[in-house]
């Protein structure tokens, strides 16, 4: 894993991203040779050149866009053909508008067909060797787990639905009178030295796991480990890299007050608004046309009755309320019989709100919302004052979500599907936290890249 802006990238997936663009540059600058292979060529050096970058760049954003270098993948939500095939179109058709711009430049179907055939075998053979090479045990940080009690066990499958685990766990020391719960087979006796332990076993990071902080630790041997050039660190610090998260069930006060990060205010905030301004403004001049076919659509199916936004108090920065807008998706009676989450084909949704919430277009009038200061493009999700009130006195630092704005799309939207009780808020709010804790304009940009992914994927809409 390397840390870009505090935000944590997995190295595999940062030099996949790194081979398949070049492998995209060199599809379009070899096309243009594999068109013109019996005929002389009308394009200068330059002219394919600025083509191919801008193919290479295109095709790389896409592919990111829909998730095809986002660590935390598994193998049930890959669809790799269906991911690559809509990346390439939306490639096709960006390029072929840019290039349409490009007025002294208007580039030849036959070398766009070239560079998109050889993109795509390059592609496939890449991710071919890629996930051939990436599992093997040698490419694997070797990590030893200091406790082998309920924490520690929790970390046996804390990948293992992911397509690339970056880990291989070679085992566990049980300090001495501790209970243990993971299999005795994955268990190492403190027979010696945890520094001879560790370069018995190749280790390459020790991560200590105890149930009870107020354990005497061999502190003593962790330095030496440490001093050896091992990398140690505790669940929380583990959990934030490997999962995106701060673990609700490990975290403490003295952790949160010494960690670096939950830096707010000063340049950050001025830096955020302007991002927002400018995000926002660019969504709303594209997505303008969309707005209007849903503002008739909605004004249709209600008879020409009935109103077309939506309006409801949510709780935004320092807990102060504010009305959300977005477009209606329910019925006007939808809560008749008091406030209450939204379940899976939810009876209360009307046929256009099936179509704009699956695919977020109900979120779009939070625009205005954000124009106004009220929310941020990119945050936690608003919550309502009915819900937040219960949550504030249940889940310990759910009031921390709230130090930033609300935002239309966030770090938790993007990693788990939508929260429909108390438990999946508990799930969310530690994303939430992790990115309130790693606030950077780098993770802004990625999480407004990848929302791309949930949009066309509906992921977790209700």
């Amino acid at each position: 894993m390397i840390r870009i802006f505090r935000h944590y990238i997995s190295r595999a997936y940062l030099w996949l991203l790194i081979i398949e663009f070049w492998i995209f540059f060199a599809a379009m600058y070899f096309g243009s040779d594999a068109r013109f292979l019996f005929t002389e060529s009308w394009y200068t050096k330059e002219d394919i050149t600025l083509a191919s970058i801008i193919f290479s760049i295109v095709l790389t954003l896409s592919c990111s866009a829909l998730g095809l270098y986002r660590r935390t993948l598994s193998w049930e939500d890959y669809n790799l053909m269906a991911r690559v095939c809509v990346s390439f179109l939306v490639t096709i058709f960006a390029v072929v508008t840019i290039y349409y711009f490009l007025h002294e430049f208007l580039l030849a179907r036959g070398v766009l067909g070239y560079a998109v055939v050889f993109a795509f075998v390059g592609m496939m053979v890449t991710r071919f060797l890629f996930y051939r090479l990436v599992n093997l045990e040698q490419l694997k940080r070797r990590v030893l787990v200091i406790g082998s009690g309920k924490r520690a066990h929790k970390l046996i499958n804390i990948n293992d639905s992911f397509i690339h685990k970056g880990f291989k766990i070679v085992g566990f020391v049980a300090l001495p009178d501790e209970i243990s719960v993971v299999d005795k087979n994955q268990l190492i006796n403190l027979d010696k030295n945890i520094n001879e332990i560790a370069e018995e076993f190749n280790v390459d990071e020790i991560v200590i796991a105890l149930d009870d902080k107020r354990r005497v630790m061999p502190v003593e041997e962790l330095l030496d480990c440490k001093m050896s050039g091992m990398t140690i660190m505790d669940m929380m610090i583990f959990y934030e890299r490997e999962q995106g998260i701060i673990s609700l069930e490990d975290v403490y006060p003295s952790w949160l007050v010494f960690c670096d990060g939950f830096a707010q205010g000063g340049l950050r905030a001025v830096e955020k608004r302007t991002f927002d301004l400018i995000a926002s403004l660019i969504l709303f001049i594209v997505a303008w046309p969309l707005m209007l076919l849903t503002t008739l659509a909605i004004f249709l199916e209600g008879g020409f009755k009935g109103p077309i936004f939506y309006r409801q108090v949510r709780v935004g920065e320092n807990n102060k309320n504010f009305s959300v807008i977005k477009f209606r998706s329910m019925r006007t009676d939808a809560e008749k019989n008091g406030v209450q989450w939204a379940q899976k084909q939810d009876s209360r949704v009307t046929r256009v709100g099936n179509i704009i919430r699956k695919y977020r277009i109900d979120e779009l009038p939070q625009i205005f919302n954000v124009i106004n200061g009220q929310m941020s493009f990119v945050g936690p999700r608003p919550e309502r004052p009915e819900f937040v009130q219960d949550f504030n006195k249940k889940i310990p630092y759910y009031t921390e979500r709230h130090r930033v704005k609300p935002g239309i799309t966030g770090w938790a939207q993007l990693c788990y599907p939508y929260g429909a009780d108390e438990n999946d808020t508990i799930q969310k709010l530690q994303y939430d936290l992790y990115y309130v804790k790693n606030y950077s304009m780098f993770l802004d940009l990625s999480i407004m890249l990848n929302t791309v992914e949930v949009v066309l994927w509906g992921k977790g809409a209700r």
